[in-house]
């Protein structure tokens, strides 16, 4: 067993289960492993010091390049539906046309801040943005074995890769499904392109991208990495999968949540700000290479 696993922030409903899809991928070779995981608080961390650290989209609420008064409406579509979010008494059936509500109405709050392109590195180095500890590892790691990692998001593609690419990690292995800006020809934002992906319909968006699932149609193995219950569809648009390992970090409501994490993650990290458990279940995946 990869000894990080008995770290007092892990849980697991099934350890045996782990054991054997473990086994089942180090049988199979890194060779037929891809990553696929969330961005916001999956791989940035959830909280620093006790503060609560940006997503993709509060690095924009934050910035300079908006209005005082767009910020305060963001942030009451955050204070209205976050709590929707994580309402463990709430379906998903239920939650779900809010949260279309939710980033549909966002969005349309930056479109009308018109928002500069070449300004969003400098929000972005501005912002307290924080990929996890360990995460220079985790991605070096993924590129030095070749195996694709793809960052599947309801935040905002433009910010995201200027997160990785300013912590120097956006190596070409990475491939990102997330909403996109739409800039006309001034460099100002219009709209944004193509179908919106939020939190629960990650489904949607895999099964739209079946182009990037058939090249990777040799890779039926895969480690799945999220921080709430709507990223488990992230791999639905795998073709032939053969073994899903999947790692869900718990950073917020742990009590309440616990048992549906346990019941729909293989491995449950308790408010771990770090990627040591990932980090050592890939360098096992890797033959300890």
């Amino acid at each position: 067993m990869i000894p990080e696993l008995s770290n007092p922030a892990v849980c697991m409903k099934d350890p045996q289960r782990v054991q054997e899809i473990l086994q089942a991928i180090v049988k199979a070779g890194s060779n037929t492993l891809q990553v696929i995981s969330d961005f916001d608080m999956t791989l940035t961390r959830f909280s620093y010091n006790g503060k609560r650290c940006p997503t993709c989209h509060n690095i924009l609420d934050n910035s300079k390049i908006i209005s005082d008064d767009c910020k305060q409406k963001l942030d009451h579509l955050l204070k209205t539906y976050y709590p929707i979010e994580i309402d463990s008494a709430r379906s998903v059936e239920e939650k779900l046309p809010l949260m279309v509500e939710w980033w549909t109405k966002a969005h349309k709050l930056l479109v009308e801040q018109k928002i500069r392109k070449d300004l969003l590195a400098t929000a972005v180095r501005e912002s307290e943005a924080m990929l996890r500890d360990g995460y220079q590892l985790f991605f070096d790691h993924l590129h030095e074995h070749s195996i694709p990692l793809l960052i599947f998001s309801a935040g905002i593609g433009d910010i995201l890769e200027e997160v990785i690419r300013q912590a120097g990690v956006f190596h070409p292995n990475v491939n990102v499904f997330s909403n996109y800006m739409d800039f006309d020809e001034s460099g100002a934002l219009k709209a944004f392109k193509g179908e919106l992906i939020h939190i629960y319909n990650k489904r949607e968006g895999a099964l739209l991208n079946t182009g990037h699932f058939q090249e990777l149609r040799t890779r039926p193995n895969v480690l799945l990495l999220g921080d709430s219950l709507g990223d488990l569809t992230m791999a639905d648009g795998v073709q032939d999968m053969e073994n899903i390992l999947k790692i869900g970090f718990l950073n917020d409501k742990v009590e309440e949540r616990k048992q549906m994490y346990l019941d729909s993650y293989d491995i449950v990290l308790i408010k771990d700000e770090t990627l040591e458990v990932p980090n050592a279940v890939l360098h096992h995946l890797t033959g300890n290479k």
